[in-house]
């Protein structure tokens, strides 16, 4: 059974939809709603369509498919360049350290400061996986497919690249974080404000969230005890993008509290590793294990599958993977070892 990632398309639409209603919440990039998934589509296929070759305000959906029943089980996303259509808030906690004299005591408080430094990132983000699917590594098949879109289309991308980690969500479907902070101006419940920030984006938070640093000793227990921590689902996706150079540097979700991790993208190990081959044989037996993608664009796709580099701008792959691919001898194929 082979998986291919491929451009998400319109008819992707009611598959993306059921796993939405499946995210348990705090999933802004895949939001329950058809219309806003709708238009996800529709901006990704202007963005696929895009043919000048320069960094731009695009959104790229993608979608794991089985291939031999035509399902799709997962998906992902990349967005060009976040901060374009409206400010991109994290907050970021430092410390301020302060002396007394006469006390003779040194008191260090750290302070959660409404920020817009990581606009004009590339941001991967988007990724699930069907609840059945969360095994035999199509997780990171998801993940690490983007790197390789990334690296083949290398000008269309920023210098920095972040992914957001889903916070900490209770049993009820609520943000301790969101109810310790930013709950307390909005009114609003956790569920309601994640709602409207995937529908219409977050400006609200920009007109009435104090500009003022918050204080994380005044913040209630629950609060401050996830500030910066995943959520369990989460800790495997935190696991891979440590190993591909990201790193947490004190950025949070303004929703959830979870940690916003950044690279430089061209360090990001799965990109600096990618390399193109022209494909010198179809029929490989034994080789080692990689991910390998092929085509520009709308159609890009990627699946696992054995490799073998022969000489420098030549690779053997097995006949599964050239098969899943659409590929032949003479075609262009990149490739990243396992």
């Amino acid at each position: 059974m082979t998986y291919v990632v491929r451009a998400a398309t319109p008819t992707d639409l009611q598959a993306l939809y059921e796993m939405a209603k499946s995210t348990g919440g705090g999933f802004t990039n895949l939001p329950p709603d058809r219309n806003a998934l709708t238009a996800k589509l529709e901006r990704s296929a202007e963005s696929f369509a895009r043919t000048d070759d320069e960094l731009g305000d695009d959104l790229f959906v993608f979608v794991l498919e089985n291939t031999r029943s035509g399902d799709v089980r997962g998906t992902c996303q990349i967005f060009s360049q976040v901060g374009r259509q409206w400010p991109f808030y994290s907050y970021r906690l430092n410390t301020l350290t302060q002396h007394s004299q006469e006390l003779d005591r040194t008191v260090r408080a750290e302070l959660l400061s409404l920020t817009t430094d990581l606009e004009g990132s590339t941001e991967v983000g988007g990724l699930f996986l069907h609840p059945n699917e969360r095994s035999g590594g199509h997780g990171m098949l998801l993940a690490r497919s983007r790197y390789l879109f990334i690296a083949m289309h290398r000008l269309r991308f920023a210098e920095r690249i972040l992914a957001e980690l889903r916070g900490i969500i209770d049993a009820r479907g609520g943000s301790p974080f969101w109810d310790g902070v930013a709950g307390r101006f909005f009114g609003m419940t956790f569920q309601d404000a994640d709602y409207f920030n995937a529908i219409h984006g977050n400006q609200f938070i920009a007109d009435l969230m104090p500009k003022h640093p918050v204080y994380v000793a005044m913040l209630d227990d629950g609060a401050r005890e996830v500030i910066g921590l995943p959520h369990p689902s989460g800790r495997a996706a935190m696991k891979m993008l440590e190993a591909e150079g990201f790193r947490y540097e004190c950025y949070v979700d303004i929703f959830d509290g979870g940690p916003t991790m950044t690279a430089r993208t061209s360090q990001v190990k799965s990109i600096a590793e990618a390399r193109p081959g022209r494909v010198s044989s179809a029929e490989l037996d034994i080789g080692q294990r990689a991910i390998l993608a092929t085509g520009h664009l709308a159609s890009f796709r990627a699946c696992y599958g054995m490799r073998e580099i022969d000489e420098p701008g030549a690779v053997a792959i097995d006949e599964i993977a050239a098969a899943a691919l659409g590929v032949s001898p003479g075609d262009e194929v990149w490739s990243i070892a396992l």
